[in-house]
């Protein structure tokens, strides 16, 4: 299983974005994310735990065309989300578990708005997860995510060791991965995972919000080496794919796909060494 991750900070950068604009022709465009969470344990018994992650998240699109930006509420880092996740475990016996996760946020451009005009996004989801054999645990249940628009979708969950250096990790519909342990401390991943984003460009009160909105999936190679059992560093090169594109109003989009690049520095926590909690 993954390391355990008790302060996250990760910066993304996803070059060649190109749209095309009414009065600005066709500009090109590097995204760029920089992002930070700690989990801070609330409650820690045998049978249930709740964890609570304060993050935040800052994006830009970085102009890289010549001339005058035409998309100017995507630049200067204030594309940001100030978030807060939820995640508490029970357990039901010694091979099965009910996962109970939620997230709220605020997310939008902080510089045309303030936290009191941005809608309060929210996601909860609930699973049930059993372990068959020491090698396979299996899962299922739902998520409810509130952004923008209302989605109800299912969740499936599958981690089996193929061996003690391979295994499969899967959490449908956020991501699934193969992994192969190198070394104790050295693991390599192939995986997809779904990079979802929204934020809020206007007041609600002004009529229909305009809304950035952007599904990715993120495809390629993910290598974690762990310090000890203090520290880490995650690197990740890949494609990602466009999804769907939702940008400004009379933006047409010519290439939202390309080359995917993140680098992740971590800290374990130091009172639950072992556990696999992300």
């Amino acid at each position: 299983m993954a390391p355990s991750k008790w302060i996250t900070f990760r910066t993304t950068h996803a070059p060649g974005k190109v749209y095309r604009f009414a009065n600005g022709g066709t500009k090109t465009f590097t995204n760029e994310e920089m992002y930070v969470r700690a989990w801070l344990p609330v409650l820690n018994k045998k049978n249930f735990a709740v964890v609570l992650g304060p993050n935040y998240r800052a994006e830009q699109l970085e102009f890289k065309s010549s001339g005058e930006n035409p998309a100017k509420k995507f630049e200067g880092w204030n594309l940001r989300t100030f978030a807060l996740d939820l995640n508490s475990f029970v357990r039901l016996d010694s091979t099965s578990w009910i996962l109970l996760t939620s997230h709220i946020n605020k997310t939008g451009n902080f510089a045309m708005l303030s936290a009191k005009e941005i809608p309060l996004n929210y996601t909860v989801s609930a699973s049930y997860l059993k372990r068959t054999s020491p090698n396979k645990e299996i899962g299922a249940g739902i998520i409810f995510n509130k952004s923008y628009k209302l989605t109800f979708l299912p969740v499936f969950v599958f981690n089996y060791n193929l061996s003690e250096k391979e295994g499969i990790e899967i959490m449908l519909p956020k991501k699934m991965a193969w992994r192969h342990n190198l070394s104790p401390n050295d693991r390599l991943y192939f995986k997809a995972e779904a990079v979802t984003r929204t934020y809020y460009l206007n007041r609600v009160a002004e009529g229909t919000p305009d809304v950035c909105r952007r599904i990715d999936v993120d495809m390629g190679i993910s290598y974690n080496r762990k310090f000890g059992n203090f520290a880490g560093v995650e690197v990740f090169g890949g494609y990602r794919k466009n999804i769907s594109n939702k940008m400004v109003q009379d933006a047409v989009p010519v290439r939202t796909s390309g080359l995917a690049a993140t680098v992740e520095f971590y800290v374990q926590p130091p009172s639950f060494r072992g556990k696999s909690r992300k």
